[in-house]
């Protein structure tokens, strides 16, 4: 399957829909990349006007080298065009090709493309096949692992959607040359998340080698994708549809995705909203009394050394950003729910917010 000595592999074991994680350069213009992942002949490519100029003719080029038959659909870039029309759009335009339940579906983007492809793909003729390929670091680290696709609504981010795992995930490295610096640094706010959450090893690691892998160090930058890929893996073998373990990894997703809301999706790429909401958990944390001043300001440090934002704007509304956060899918029975730290590398999920809450909103947001 891997003909290149420098892929590594990772293995995401869920019976029936497990599936391969490749990680390493040139992959995606490897027709042997997407051996056994593809059902039919039939393969549609799903991309945007800004990934496509760079990607489209080595994917393309494979697919069909290999003897695929392959269609290309070219969608507007960026978070505000994750809707249910984009979703129509995908619809008519698989319907109106003639598209069976053979047909495969290939995500080439962000997480953007991935979430919308994915969707598209589980309710297509009730579920299609489609394979990953993640072009932005967020995506290799994060969204194109686990199966979670969806889109956005105008009072929540990632409201209406579906778990569909892949059939394979391309992680090539390669194509993060491409990536301007802010969107490669969204991405390490979801790398140190991992860190934060289960794996202080590898935050320690993060922090000793930060400025390297800014420069995009190729060893280090392959190792911060198999370390976050493994540990994805290991949280979604252990709970795939999140009623427990898996929803650590939304640890600051519910500050960030309010912020999102708020401020419009795509002012804030969703890494920097997650930066902010992860130094906003960790404030929440501190105040419960599970984390203390210098491992605060070692998060922080940390997230800011990786080019994020520490804070969310100063003049977004506290009241309303609680709001938000009161539609987050992790709210039951009326009762807010958030993901914090009890260490550097521990995480829990608690409710039991009292004032700590209200404090660290007003710390650090308008009345």
């Amino acid at each position: 399957m891997i003909d290149s000595p420098a892929a590594r592999s990772l293995r995401v074991e869920l019976g029936s829909r497990a599936y391969d994680i490749l990680i390493g350069p040139g992959l995606i213009g490897r027709g042997a990349s997407y051996d056994g992942a593809l059902r039919g002949r039939r393969v549609l490519i799903i991309t945007n006007e800004t990934v496509a100029p760079h990607y489209r003719e080595p994917v393309e080029t494979a697919l069909a080298q290999s003897g695929h038959e392959v269609d290309t659909l070219i969608l507007a870039d960026g978070e505000v065009h994750k809707t249910l029309a984009s979703i129509d759009t995908i619809a008519e335009h698989m319907l109106s090709s003639g598209y069976g339940r053979d047909t495969t579906v290939v995500a080439l983007g962000g997480g953007v493309i991935g979430d919308l492809a994915g969707f598209a793909a589980a309710i297509y003729q009730r579920g299609v096949d489609f394979v990953q390929v993640p072009t932005t670091l967020l995506a290799q680290v994060d969204s194109s692992v686990g199966g979670k696709t969806g889109v956005n609504h105008p009072l929540g981010k990632n409201m209406i959607g579906a778990f569909h795992q892949p059939k394979r995930v391309l992680a090539d490295v390669d194509v993060l040359a491409t990536l301007p610096q802010r969107e490669f640094a969204a991405g390490m706010a979801e790398v140190i998340k991992y860190g934060l959450i289960r794996d202080a090893g590898f935050f320690d690691w993060l922090e000793a080698h930060m400025a390297d892998i800014n420069a995009r160090d190729p060893e280090l930058v392959a190792e911060v994708i198999r370390r976050s890929c493994a540990n994805k893996a290991e949280v979604v073998v252990a709970d795939e549809r999140e009623a427990g373990e898996r929803a650590l990894l939304n640890l600051g997703h519910t500050f960030g995705h309010a912020l999102e809301a708020e401020l419009g999706y795509g002012a804030w790429l969703h890494g920097e909203a997650v930066a902010a909401g992860m130094c906003m958990a960790a404030d929440t944390s501190k105040r419960l009394g599970w984390l203390n001043s210098a491992q605060v300001e070692r998060i922080e440090a940390v997230i800011a050394a990786a080019g994020l934002p520490i804070a969310p704007p100063e003049q977004t509304s506290a009241a309303r950003i609680l709001e938000l956060m009161r539609r987050d899918k992790k709210v039951t029975a009326g009762t807010l729910r958030l993901v914090l730290l009890t260490d550097i590398g521990r995480a829990i999920i608690h409710e039991d917010l009292g004032a700590a809450l209200d404090d660290t909103l007003h710390h650090y947001l308008a009345a």
